[in-house]
């Protein structure tokens, strides 16, 4: 009889069936016999600092892939310290697949070690979750776990798996292996919303397509780029839909950052919004009171939130794209276009530049531009931060899709997200730059994944945006309260540069705008996992950061 533990079970099932090449996780008793699996089955682990960290990888990993990701926990604080990477995959709609340890079944109200109830913590912020009681079902709920995290709205899921079915043995044999389904399914519109929804585009005189993340989820870039073609919309693409078409292309306002949303939206008489939440960033839909709104969404709670669609179709975007393609006719907005990029670009002025001239102190604007001007746009990009997410969504531009992530954008506005997307994002492309904006304030959240990054030989370039303070939080006090009164927002100038060279990466500290490119160039020589810490102008405001206060201050 040929016999396999419940954990090597486990990896048998993810590498077999599941095709999975990478995982992120922290070592634990109740999970050992997982990892051991792994080993056996050969299996990347990547093992991490923190559970958070192991999360949001695995939800970087997601992204970046187009698979979903899979992160191991163990029980107790492996599963708490693990929730908030949970649930910002959760708000962010990402497929997140969480394996989890759990106290023995046996010791179950014995106060046993890290006895506790998981489940129902974890249930809020997952698509579906469970315990797996029997080895010979492992297969079977893994099976779940994928198809439950991946199909309608994709979403984190969580499986807990106790020691005793992981370090039992059980007769492969007897185990049933699922197949693997790749089937899609989806929700279609009724022709008479697609005719309708086409009759408000065909009317439309100053459009606006916006596509967020449920583009990415789709692939559908090609049925995108003919929609976009045809109609002559120009367009935003948002959160991880970015880059499903260039920057460079010419109908896209991505140029423009946040201040191309803030500008256009509002003179828009149509919209058409595909897989993207109407959520604080956009103002809840404060940006555009009187446009029509045709909705698209695999969701349909998400089609009447926050303001009534003139149409809404309930679908997967490229599914919808493709019907109404026949049916929209096709347009030239190009003076519409012009006057939209010229409103944007009179008030980029300022911002525009910023980034062409040095200053002393550096500028944040400059930063990101000399950080353009050393990778290009065949590089990804994170952004980490409050004020720094501006910065960088208004000044990176990629050629690649999901090259430009502010994570922190997300629902949760979760800092501490950069340095485990950008290290997920390098090992998901190993060939390409990739670079990470921090604030200074989100550094401290996950910075000793350099010490993940340097034993792995995971070579990102971290630059941190040090302007001394949480400098939205600064800002925005200084604003509302006085700058006599601000709180718990200085920092203080720190040298996260030496912490980085003492976990056997590179650092180097940047005062003056003229050793910002010499310092980049340096670290991509090292070979290292590098930190570049850059001191950055602690007076400055992003126009985020104005915008977010008078929201609050509306209250």
């Amino acid at each position: 009889m040929a016999e396999i533990f419940g954990g090597h079970l486990v990896a048998k099932y993810l590498k077999e069936v599941e095709h999975v090449s990478t995982i992120f996780t922290i070592s634990g008793g109740h999970i050992e016999n997982i990892l051991d699996g792994l080993t056996e089955y050969n299996i990347r682990t990547i093992d991490v600092r923190h559970e958070q960290a192991a999360a949001m990888m695995a939800h970087a990993w997601s992204i970046y892939k187009n698979e979903p990701g899979v992160c191991l926990v163990t029980a107790g604080p492996g599963f708490t310290n693990a929730l908030t990477g949970i649930a910002n995959a959760f708000l962010d709609n990402m497929p997140l697949v969480v394996l989890c340890g759990r106290h023995p079944l046996r010791d179950d109200l014995t106060g046993a070690l890290q006895e506790m109830n998981q489940i129902d913590m974890v249930k809020p912020v997952t698509k579906w979750c469970a315990t797996c009681y029997d080895i010979k079902r492992i297969p079977e709920y893994l099976s779940i776990a994928f198809r439950q995290a991946t199909m309608g709205r994709p979403g984190p899921v969580f499986l807990e798996l106790p020691p005793d079915i992981l370090f039992a043995a059980t007769d492969v044999k007897e185990v049933k292996m699922p197949v693997r389904r790749l089937h899609k399914s989806s929700t279609h519109p009724d022709e008479v919303e697609l005719k309708e929804a086409a009759r408000v585009i065909n009317s439309a005189q100053r459009p606006l397509f916006i596509g967020g993340s449920g583009v990415r989820m789709s692939g559908c870039a090609d049925v995108l780029k003919t929609f976009i073609d045809k109609t002559g919309f120009p367009f935003a693409l948002l959160n991880n839909g970015r880059g499903a078409l260039p920057d460079s292309h010419l109908l896209s306002i991505n140029d423009g950052g946040f201040t191309g949303i803030m500008t256009g939206a509002p003179q828009a008489d149509v919209i058409v919004a595909a897989g993207v939440r109407f959520n604080w960033v956009m103002q809840a839909t404060k940006l555009f009171p009187d446009a029509k709104v045709v909705r698209i969404d695999i969701e349909e709670n998400e089609i009447d939130r926050n303001r009534s669609s003139e149409v809404g179709l309930v679908g997967d975007c490229g599914y919808v794209l493709d019907q109404l393609i026949p049916m929209v006719e096709k347009r030239d907005h190009g003076e519409w276009v012009t006057k939209l990029k010229n409103a944007y670009a009179a008030f980029l002025t300022t911002e525009l530049e910023q980034r062409k001239t040095s200053s002393d102190p550096i500028h944040p604007n400059r930063l990101v531009a000399q950080i353009m001007e050393a990778f290009g746009e065949d590089a990804f990009y994170v952004a980490d931060g409050g004020d720094t997410s501006y910065y960088g969504l208004a000044g990176f531009t990629s050629s690649h899709q999901a090259g430009v992530l502010v994570p922190a954008g997300a629902l949760l506005g979760c800092l501490g997200t950069g340095i485990p997307f950008a290290i997920a994002g390098k090992l998901a492309h190993p060939d390409k730059p990739v670079i990470v904006l921090n604030g200074d304030g989100s550094f401290g959240f996950n910075s000793m994944e350099f010490d993940t990054a340097v034993r792995h030989d995971i070579p990102i370039i971290c630059v941190v945006n040090n302007d001394c303070a949480w400098g939205m939080i600064k800002h925005s006090q200084s604003m509302s309260i006085g700058k006599e009164r601000c709180t718990c927002a200085e920092l203080g100038m720190r040298h996260y540069e030496k912490m980085v060279e003492g976990l056997g990466g590179y650092g180097e500290l940047v005062t003056k705008d003229e050793d910002i490119l010499p310092a980049i160039r340096r670290a991509v020589e090292s070979g290292k996992p590098a930190c570049i810490n850059v001191v950055t102008d602690p007076t400055v405001t992003s126009p985020a950061t104005v915008i977010f206060y008078q929201n609050f201050s509306d209250l």
